[in-house]
C-alpha cells in the first residue's frame, strides 16, 4: 500500500489495527464501570407464552402493597373493583360484574378517601366503594416530595412496563439491599442497591479494585421477616414478600395479559387453518395445470 512516497507493509497495517482493539479492549471495563447487576429470576407463573397469574400470589402481592407499599406509593390508574377483575386477585366467577364482589367491597371499606360532603361543602373522609380509585398516600405531588427529602415516590400502576425485566426487576430491588462494600462512600439517607441503576465511579475507592454494581435509593429497605402475616401458610420472609409484591404490581401493569396471551393464541390456531386450507385449495385448482 502507497501513501505518497512512503510505503506501509500488510503487518504494519494489522499490528496497527492490534494495538487499536487492545487500547479499545482496555477502555471498556472504564466505560462499563457500575450500572447494575442483572435482576434474578422470581420464577413467576406468568412467564412465557403460555403462563398465566397466580391468583393466590396477587393475593397476597396485594397484602404487601396495602400494608407496607401503599404508605408512600400511589397506584392512580387503578380502581378498587379492579381487583375483582377476570384473572385478578380476588376474581370470583360469580360475580362478572367486580362491583357486586362482596371480597372487594370489604377491601374497599378498609380504606378512607377524602370526599366532600353533598350538604355542608365540608371535606371529609368516608369508607372508599369498588368505584373508588386506590387512595393516594399524598394529596398531591408537591406534598409527596416534601414528605420524601424533595423527591416524590413513584407511582406503581405500570411500574412493571416502565423497567425493564419488570416483575424480576422489582422482586430484586426489593429483596437486594446490602450492606455497602469496603471503599464506597455513602451519604446519608442513602442505601447501596446493587440492582438499583447508577454509575458508583465518583463514590469509589479505586485502590479497592473494580467498581461494584448498582447505586443508591433513598428508600430504605422497606422489607422485613415477618412484617406482613399470610393466612395461607406462605413464607413470611422478605424474599416471598418481594416476589408477591411484584407479582401484584406486574399485574396492575398489565391487568389483561391472560387475555392477550389467549387471544394470540387463537390466532395462530387461526392462521395455520387458513394457511392448509389456501394451500389445499391452490393443490387443487391448479392439479393437471401446467404452470
Amino acid at each position: 500500500m502507497t501513501i505518497g512516497t512512503k510505503t506501509m507493509s500488510f503487518k504494519t497495517i494489522i499490528a496497527s489495527a492490534a494495538v487499536a482493539l487492545g487500547l479499545l479492549g482496555a477502555a471498556a471495563p472504564a466505560l462499563a464501570a457500575g450500572g447494575a447487576a442483572h435482576p434474578r429470576s422470581g420464577g413467576f407463573s406468568f412467564e412465557g407464552p403460555f403462563g398465566t397469574y397466580d391468583q393466590g400470589q396477587l393475593q397476597r402481592g396485594y397484602k404487601v402493597y396495602h400494608e407496607v407499599c401503599a404508605a408512600c406509593h400511589s397506584m392512580n390508574l387503578m380502581h378498587y373493583r379492579n381487583l375483582g377483575d377476570r384473572h385478578g386477585p380476588f376474581w370470583n366467577p360469580k360475580y362478572p360484574n367486580p362491583n357486586d364482589n362482596p371480597v372487594v367491597k370489604a377491601l374497599a371499606r378498609e380504606v378512607q378517601v377524602p370526599d366532600i360532603d353533598s350538604e355542608t361543602g365540608e371535606p371529609i373522609q368516608r369508607d372508599a366503594t369498588p368505584a373508588d380509585k386506590f387512595r393516594s398516600p399524598y394529596p398531591n405531588a408537591t406534598a409527596a416530595a416534601a414528605g420524601n427529602g424533595g423527591a416524590a415516590p413513584p407511582d406503581l400502576s405500570v411500574m412493571a412496563k416502565a423497567r425493564h425485566d419488570g416483575a424480576n426487576y422489582i422482586y430484586s430491588l426489593l429483596s437486594g439491599y446490602r450492606n455497602p462494600p469496603a471503599g464506597l462512600t455513602i451519604r446519608d439517607g442513602q442505601h447501596y442497591n446493587p440492582y438499583m441503576a447508577g454509575d458508583l465511579t465518583p463514590f469509589w475507592d479505586e485502590t479497592k479494585g473494580h467498581v461494584p454494581p448498582g447505586g443508591f435509593i433513598a428508600m430504605p429497605p422497606p422489607l422485613k421477616d415477618g412484617l406482613v402475616t399470610y393466612d395461607d401458610g406462605s413464607p413470611q420472609t422478605v424474599d416471598q414478600y418481594a416476589k408477591d409484591v411484584a407479582a401484584f404490581i406486574a399485574w396492575t401493569s398489565e391487568p389483561k395479559m391472560v387475555e392477550r396471551k389467549q387471544a394470540g393464541f387463537g390466532v395462530l390456531i387461526y392462521l395455520l387453518i387458513f394457511a392448509g386450507v389456501t394451500y389445499a385449495a391452490y393443490r387443487r385448482i391448479w392439479k393437471g395445470v401446467a404452470h
